[in-house]
């Protein structure tokens, strides 16, 4: 992807792209340091462990609920608009969040289902902006950079809340995160538009590209909801999502949990440990997302380059981690666990640029339709996995079952997608 304008100046679709990136990973922070200041938090404010899990689980209410709708109001009333006043939304949730944890624990549940509220718009508005302001030649990298932020906002936020509580307070961790938050809003509305085509700053040269490219504006027609929705490749793109964000958040949740139990590393070093997969990830979705462009680039169709990421993805990482059953070290399991997650990342490659693949015109509506199914791991696979451990004492069962899941979402996938246009 060439930062260079097509008369020599820069790229304005590399500001979005960017300024998305940097949003994902201020998602995924604010997302984590609740995680890691937890800790504290139940230890001042006398929390239960069930009154630990309310406030965990509270986010994914609000992220469940709204996905879909963030897709809607992307469609109809652009992604800067949404992205911009999405981020503006959890980043207040963080600042307030210390205030509403001293004033009752309903406060605090309510704040977090809030947070999800606005986190539910990042992905859906991101896709948006780029069908207008990516061309397809490059999507597959700019949505593979996008989607980095998941593993690279992760280990900011677990490395840098862990820093924070321990040299000041735990509200010191939402006052920093939040703060943040809302400069990156500042930013936001000061340099980007919706639309290449009204961007005061754009060269003449890089908006006659994108013109020939872009969907056209969708939001004044009606949106053709069967023969958008209800399509095989749209199931295809939907289960691979499900299988994708199970295996992600199992590890998400349980890494820590898995070294220290398991592996018999200390508090400390199980983060450290917990931190190195999600490097491995952050480094092999670009490395994917630009082996996809530079094979479609040589001609290999997009569905065929498409279905090797997600399937390769899926498969290696699931035949990773019933391998992990048998580590007896903490060096191989974290070998193994850098693979998993790795091949994760590759996966982004599949799936994630399906819905700019399907419907450029109604992408955010895919996108959050699709991920609206795959947030419910989020609550579901993250329980079940624990259900599994204290039934059975191992991890063993925890890793059969998500290698079972992505073994069905890479089959379905193989076999119903196809990188067509559901609609015109």
């Amino acid at each position: 992807m060439t930062t260079l304008a097509p008369d020599g100046g820069w790229a304005r679709r590399h500001t979005v792209v960017g300024l998305s990136f940097l949003a994902g990973l201020l998602a995924y922070t604010d997302r984590v340091n609740t995680s890691v200041a937890a800790i504290a938090m139940q230890g001042d404010l006398g929390w239960s462990q069930t009154q630990k899990g309310l406030v965990l689980s509270s986010f994914f209410i609000g992220y469940l609920l709204f996905m879909f709708a963030s897709g809607w109001l992307s469609n109809r009333f652009g992604g800067k608009r949404v992205l911009g006043f999405a981020v503006l939304t959890w980043s207040a949730c963080t600042l307030l969040t210390p205030s509403a944890a001293a004033t009752s624990l309903a406060m605090l549940v309510a704040a977090r289902i809030a947070m999800g509220i606005g986190e539910a718009g990042m992905f859906p508005a991101a896709c948006e902006l780029y069908g207008r302001w990516v061309p397809p030649a490059e999507r597959t990298r700019a949505v593979a950079r996008l989607m980095s932020a998941v593993p690279f906002g992760t280990v900011v936020g677990l490395t840098a809340t862990g820093w924070i509580v321990a040299r000041f307070a735990w509200p010191m961790a939402f006052y920093s995160f939040g703060a943040l938050g809302v400069l990156w809003v500042a930013i936001w509305f000061r340099l980007v538009s919706n639309d290449p085509a009204t961007d005061p700053r754009i060269s003449a040269g890089e908006r006659a590209l994108l013109a020939r490219s872009r969907p056209g504006a969708a939001a004044s027609e009606p949106v053709p909801w069967r023969r958008l929705l209800l399509r095989a490749p749209v199931g295809a793109m939907a289960s691979a999502h499900f299988a994708t964000t199970w295996s992600l958040y199992v590890l998400l949740s349980w890494l820590p949990s898995y070294f220290k139990e398991v592996q018999g590393l200390s508090i400390a070093d199980a983060g450290l440990f917990s931190a190195a997969p999600w490097l491995a990830m952050f480094v092999m979705t670009h490395v994917a997302g630009s082996t996809s462009d530079r094979m479609i680039r040589r001609g290999v169709s997009v569905t065929l380059t498409r279905k090797v990421m997600q399937c390769t993805g899926l498969l290696l990482s699931a035949a990773l981690l019933l391998l992990l059953r048998d580590a007896h070290s903490p060096a191989v399991a974290l070998v193994l666990l850098c693979g998993a997650t790795g091949a994760l990342g590759g996966a982004y490659s599949g799936f994630a640029p399906n819905a700019l693949d399907l419907a450029p015109r109604h992408s955010a509506l895919l996108f959050g339709f699709s991920n609206t199914f795959a947030t419910i791991p989020g609550v579901v696979g993250v329980a079940v996995t624990g259900w599994l451990v204290e039934v059975t004492g191992t991890y063993s069962a925890a890793f059969l079952l998500t290698a079972a899941v992505s073994l069905m979402g890479a089959l379905v996938y193989a076999v119903f997608f196809e990188a067509r246009a559901v609609v015109e």
